[in-house]
């Protein structure tokens, strides 16, 4: 009969896979308590700001929770729900009805300026530095040079800021109106859409507050309440009015505090009660009387150790640099600015914080 011979696993690899075994299930555990204790103290620290000690600082937490996307919950974790309630009503915006008065706005030349011994740069780029955020001001010059573009027809997955501007033939953009950013698809913009007069998307009732920010065949900033339209209404709006290129942006009528587009009309800038706003990132536009347009985008969400930008910081600014009127536009991860082959200002989200959100359309300025 053959004999069977049986080896033994050598006892010094048992030894060293024991050993990995042992060092990889340290490595976890540490990872694991790690994670757990930042999570304990961040906890506490937003139990603390929370509190009672500091109404100033649960003010501002609240205003600025409440404008995220994806983290509102927070709110309703820590704060109780009449006192989210009380702080919303403590700190609303006051409403503008008026219509955009066009006779405010003079273009009387191709440089966009209506006096002629202007001789600046057709785009120039001014740095804004604000108490809880830092920004990036384009002001371009001749507004028929600001357009709309899409990725239409419209799709799951969106593009980069870079990508709409470039493959538009443009030099510059920021991010524009709704749209979904869910899982960074970005394909699907809501709401209304209007790219050199063609109407891409006309659904104005998906959401409640729509408010229509966009450019004329006259290059004239138009900022149109269309909240509660039926579809052939915005299509009829949309013709008598001209509209070459818009998107929309949400007056947000649940909370009050969560979206806010109005910022300046004719001249006259929105009253705020208490703080308006939270602080976060944000993209506005606005046009001063001479039609030159100003683009703003702001830093927040601990980018450089800014908070981000309130309503009342918004409306300075456009005030400082003269729009007679001026919309906020979508912001928070979305707020992104690009020009001349590179970004000014990129998202504020980790993963992509050398370039932007992938998105459905932008507004863009050609050459």
């Amino acid at each position: 009969m053959e004999k069977i011979i049986y080896r033994k696993r050598p006892t010094h690899r048992r030894r060293r896979n024991a050993g990995v075994g042992a060092i990889i299930g340290r490595v976890i555990l540490v990872f694991f308590t790690v994670l757990i204790a930042v999570v304990a103290t961040l906890f506490i620290s937003l139990k603390m700001i929370c509190g009672s000690t500091s109404p100033a600082a649960k003010t501002t937490f609240v205003t600025t929770i409440l404008e995220t996307g994806q983290l509102k919950l927070l709110a309703n974790l820590l704060v109780p729900s009449d006192e989210i309630q009380k702080i919303v009503d403590n700190n609303t915006m006051a409403s503008l009805d008026s219509d955009v008065d066009t006779s405010l706005i003079s273009i009387k030349d191709n440089s966009g300026s209506s006096d002629p011994s202007d001789n600046t740069e057709p785009i120039e780029i001014k740095e804004i530095s604000g108490r809880t955020f830092y920004g990036t001001l384009m002001i371009v010059k001749d507004p028929s040079k600001v357009s709309l573009a899409s990725i239409y027809p419209w799709r799951e997955t969106g593009v980069t800021l870079d990508a709409l501007v470039n493959d538009s033939g443009s030099v510059a953009g920021i991010n524009g109106g709704l749209y979904n950013s869910g899982n960074n698809s970005g394909g699907r913009p809501y709401g209304i859409v209007v790219k050199d007069g063609e109407i891409q998307l006309n659904d104005p009732q998906s959401f409640t507050g729509l408010v229509l920010i966009g450019f004329d065949s006259n290059n004239v900033l138009q900022i149109v309440d269309v909240d509660g339209m039926t579809p052939a209404q915005t299509e009829a709006l949309i013709h008598d009015m001209n509209i070459r290129d818009a998107v929309t942006f949400q007056e947000e009528a649940s909370d009050k505090n969560n979206h806010f587009v109005k910022l300046v009309i004719n001249g006259v800038a929105r009253e705020l009660n208490g703080a308006g706003s939270g602080l976060n990132p944000r993209t506005c536009i606005g046009q001063r009387a001479d039609g030159a347009v100003l683009m703003l985008v702001t830093d927040g969400r601990g980018k450089s150790g800014h908070l981000g930008a309130s309503a009342s910081d918004l409306i300075s600014v456009m005030e400082e640099y003269g729009a007679v009127n001026a919309a906020n536009l979508d912001g928070g991860s979305s707020s992104c600015m690009y020009y001349g082959g590179e970004y000014l200002m990129t998202s504020v989200t980790f993963y992509y914080s050398n370039n932007s959100w992938r998105m459905p359309v932008a507004f863009v300025v050609k050459e």
